[in-house]
């Protein structure tokens, strides 16, 4: 029987009798996939080009993801704790979260930090901050990955100023730092200096350690934040990796093989509700960017082709009413990353809408990982979705759709010059404002905010608070740390210096680092020869 001949036979009379729900048409997606949806028949298999089933021959058979649960607030003394204690659960990879004035470099005496030290993160002021960030956690066998942009450069050298203090070298340090400043700029808003400079710090980053740190990763390139600011999957997929070109375009003409730096760099997507599309997402990332890096860059090796990326259940998607149901939201999310072949994951806290994770909670996090991987059955099954006439028709319009808006970026000169211009926001603004006009028009089902409501109760008992004398107590610290070590002049007078030319700054703030130099000093010291970024207004 073909698709027509059932549509006239068997549904029209069907809908005649029992129309379809309303919702189900929010999204016009097609109700019913057979293999006329999909173009290619040929089969694929994962570990092989265009890495569309995945970048291992063995999926999780072999190793299953990182769960690296994203943590820090307050001081380091505090986020240390905790990290121990994740680890101590059977965490294995760390996850740095910075306040908000280590994200824009300032210090945490600095005036306009005031208020904001410690709370949505750690507050990394100097080495001394970070070396009790890792204290007792062995950086020569654990994981790290730091969500830092724009300073991303200054705490990376941090870190591997720790490392060398620990007696671990640099080339056997393993992590992640994000140093993606392109996504400030369209979602996030933590930028400190104008895009070009910004661009040179993120490819000093490649450049170094693409010599001195081998198995580091020296981009997350995320469309984490670009989806929590309110945009489709389609343009998380395109606008992600549409960053992805530039990063690249601009490494190459800084005078890099891609072949040298391409193998490390990585992706952060958003794991969202859309529990299918999801999955077939992260397949149609893998094969876009495997076709880019080979047709585009002319990248010989496989692991410039290959995309790696981790996966954050979405924060946006959490609300503060009825909070567990948040746990049901993150499973769905977690299983469509771990179905899409992700290589590490954090699972969010059932409470991140009311504030700072408790305990509790990030446990629960973390355990919903280890039921998956576990309990579940699905790691033993490499891609077991494939071949599923849905999810091949889905993982194909993703790959076309998001093409069609990474060559519609080219044609409008590049992600850079549409970010400037405010084109890639102004889309994402659209998207986001639609989204909300269907939860108020109650289109879209937000269970527990516009559907299946409750009386209110106080949830907020367990929730995570901040000592404020530990706060008081770090720029104390601070103040002390000034008056104690030796002269700085030097190590900022060399930064700025080079900040004029084009070598590479990764060595100068390595050593002003290690001099107990301060992140805003740093900064600053830049800010004064490059100035700052002052968006354009969008209308």
């Amino acid at each position: 029987m073909s698709k027509k001949r059932w549509e006239e036979e068997t549904l029209k009379p069907t809908l005649d009798n029992y129309p379809e729900r309303d919702e189900v048409k929010l999204d016009e997606r097609e109700r019913l996939n057979t293999p006329s949806d999909i173009s290619n028949n040929e089969p694929e298999f994962p570990g092989k080009y265009p890495y569309t089933r995945g970048i291992h021959a063995t999926g999780y058979r072999g190793k299953l993801w990182t769960m690296r649960q994203y943590a820090g607030f307050g001081t380091a003394k505090e986020t240390n704790e905790r990290f121990r204690y994740l680890l101590s659960e059977g965490q294995n990879g760390l996850s740095v979260a910075f306040d908000l004035p280590t994200q824009i470099g300032y210090d945490s005496d600095d005036p306009i930090a005031m208020g904001e030290v410690g709370k949505v993160g750690v507050a990394i002021d100097s080495i001394e901050d970070m070396e009790m960030l890792f204290h007792e956690v062995p950086l020569n066998k654990v994981s790290t990955s730091m969500t830092i942009n724009a300073p991303a450069s200054i705490l990376l050298a941090m870190y591997l100023a720790t490392g060398k203090k620990q007696g671990v070298a640099q080339h056997k340090l393993r992590g992640t730092i994000q140093n993606d400043i392109l996504k400030e700029y369209i979602a996030r808003g933590t930028y400190i200096f104008p895009l070009k400079q910004s661009m040179r710090l993120t490819t000093d980053v490649f450049e170094y350690c693409s010599k001195k740190v081998p198995k580091w990763n020296t981009i997350s390139v995320s469309g984490y934040h670009i989806r929590e600011a309110g945009c489709t999957a389609e343009q998380e997929l395109a606008f992600t990796i549409a960053n992805g070109i530039a990063y690249a375009e601009a490494a190459v003409q800084k005078g890099l093989d891609i072949d040298d730096f391409a193998p490390r760099m990585t992706f952060f997507f958003n794991g969202h509700n859309d529990f299918l599309y999801e999955i077939a997402k992260y397949r149609a990332a893998r094969k876009i960017w495997a076709n880019i890096m080979k047709e585009r860059f002319g990248a010989k090796s496989e692991k410039s082709m290959i995309l790696k990326f981790h996966t954050q259940t979405g924060g946006s998607t959490l609300t503060a009413q009825q909070p567990h149901n948040n746990v049901v939201r993150t499973a769905i999310q977690a299983l469509s990353a771990v179905l899409g072949g992700t290589q590490s994951l954090h699972t969010n806290a059932l409470d991140e809408a009311l504030g700072l994770p408790s305990e509790k909670a990030a446990k629960v996090a973390l355990r919903t990982q280890q039921i998956i991987a576990e309990e579940s059955g699905i790691p033993y099954t490499i891609d077991p979705l494939a071949g599923s006439y849905t999810i091949e028709a889905m993982t194909l319009e993703l790959y076309d759709n998001s093409m069609a808006l990474i060559n519609k970026i080219d044609d409008h000169g590049g992600m850079v010059n549409c970010i400037e211009e405010g084109w890639v926001q102004s889309q994402i603004m659209d998207s986001a404002y639609k989204y909300q006009q269907e939860i108020e028009t109650n289109k879209r089902t937000i269970v527990g905010v516009n559907r299946y409501l409750e009386e209110e109760t106080d949830n907020t008992e367990e929730i995570t608070k901040l000592n404020e004398r530990s706060i008081k107590n770090q720029i104390k610290k601070l103040s002390i740390l000034r008056k104690e070590r030796p002269k700085i002049k030097d190590y900022l007078d060399k930064i700025e210096q080079k900040a004029n030319t084009d070598e590479n700054l990764m060595p100068y703030i390595i050593k002003a680092v290690s001099a107990k130099v301060t992140i805003g000093e740093i900064c600053n010291s830049l800010r004064k020869v490059w100035g700052e970024y002052r968006p354009k207004d969008i209308i």
